[in-house]
C-alpha cells in the first residue's frame, strides 16, 4: 500500500479491512507522521482547516472511527480499545512505527488506549477537549439515557446534544461552520451512535498511561468548555506532568479557535520530534 515508512508523497482517500469492517482515512503530505482522531458525532472533515497547514512538511493521517464518517459499525458496543486496534492496524498496514497523536474528545480517549498498549510508537500525545479520566457516574448515567432516547428520536437528540457544544456567541459567530458541522454529525448511524456512546460509558481511567511514559504530553482545554471543566483539565494536567493549553473556546477548538489550535498543533508536534 505504501513504498516507504513514515513518508508519503500523495493526498488521497483510502481505506482498511479491518475485522471484515471498512476503516476509511486519508493520508497527505510526507514526512514524520501525524495521526489525527476525531470525536464523537464528527468524521476526518473536522480536521479540514488543519491538515492542509500541518501537511506541508508532516505526513497526515486523519481516520474515522468505527461507527463514524465512511468507516462501518462493530456489533452495538464499540469500546476504546477496539477502536485503537483499528487505528494500529491501519498504522501497521503503512508500515509506520512512529507517530504524533492528537485526539478530539473521544479521539483523545482511544489514543490513551492505542498509548496504552503501544508506547513505543508514541512521540507525543495531545488530548484535545479530552480527558485520561473514565466518566464520573452522572455522566455514565447520562449515556445510558441518551442510548434509550436516541432510537425513539435520533435527529432532535443528536441536533440537541451538539448545539449545546457551543456557548451562544459560538453558536452565533460560527453559524455557518456549526451547521456543517452538525450536518456530517447527523450522518452518524443509530448504530454507530449507540455503540460509541457505550464504549464511552465503560471506558476505564487512563491517567497512568500519561503518568508512566515519558513521550511528549499536551492538553489544550477550552476556558468555556461545558463538558470538560477547565480547572479539572488543569489539574489533571499537573498530575500527569503534562503541559497545557487553554484557548478561549469551548468544547470545539477546532471550529472556535481554528487559527490559534493550528499554531498550537504545529508547535506541540515540532516538540514532539525532540522529545
Amino acid at each position: 500500500m505504501t513504498s516507504r515508512k513514515d513518508t508519503y508523497f500523495c493526498t488521497m482517500e483510502k481505506w482498511l479491512t479491518f475485522k471484515n469492517t471498512k476503516i476509511s482515512y486519508t493520508d497527505s503530505g510526507k514526512g514524520p507522521v501525524v495521526v489525527l482522531l476525531h470525536g464523537f458525532l464528527e468524521n476526518n472533515h473536522m480536521w479540514n482547516e488543519v491538515i492542509p497547514i500541518i501537511s506541508k512538511n508532516k505526513r497526515v493521517l486523519a481516520l474515522d472511527l468505527l461507527g463514524h464518517g465512511q468507516s462501518g459499525c462493530l456489533g452495538y458496543i464499540h469500546t476504546m480499545e477496539i477502536m485503537a486496534e483499528a487505528v494500529f492496524a491501519v498504522l501497521k498496514s503503512l508500515r509506520i512505527r512512529k507517530i504524533t497523536l492528537i485526539g478530539h474528545s473521544m479521539g483523545g480517549y482511544v489514543s490513551l488506549a492505542l498509548a496504552e498498549k503501544n508506547p513505543e510508537m508514541i512521540r507525543g500525545l495531545c488530548l484535545l477537549n479530552s480527558t485520561a479520566n473514565s466518566d464520573h457516574q452522572q455522566r455514565k448515567k447520562l449515556r445510558e439515557r441518551a442510548n434509550k432516547m436516541v432510537k425513539k428520536n435520533f435527529k432532535n437528540l443528536v441536533r440537541m446534544s451538539f448545539i449545546n457544544l457551543f456557548s451562544e456567541e459560538s453558536k452565533t459567530v460560527f453559524k455557518n461552520k456549526i451547521s456543517n458541522a452538525l450536518d456530517e454529525a447527523l450522518k452518524t448511524p443509530l448504530q454507530g451512535y449507540v455503540a460509541c456512546q457505550e464504549g464511552m460509558r465503560i471506558r476505564p481511567n487512563r491517567l497512568s498511561v500519561l503518568k508512566n511514559n515519558h513521550f511528549k504530553k499536551l492538553f489544550i482545554l477550552g476556558k468555556k468548555d461545558p463538558v470538560l471543566p477547565v480547572k479539572k483539565g488543569i489539574k489533571e494536567a499537573e498530575e500527569t506532568q503534562s503541559e497545557t493549553v487553554v484557548l478561549s473556546g469551548g468544547h470545539m477548538s477546532h471550529i472556535e479557535k481554528s487559527d490559534e489550535l493550528v499554531r498550537v498543533l504545529n508547535t506541540f508536534i515540532r516538540q514532539s520530534l525532540y522529545s
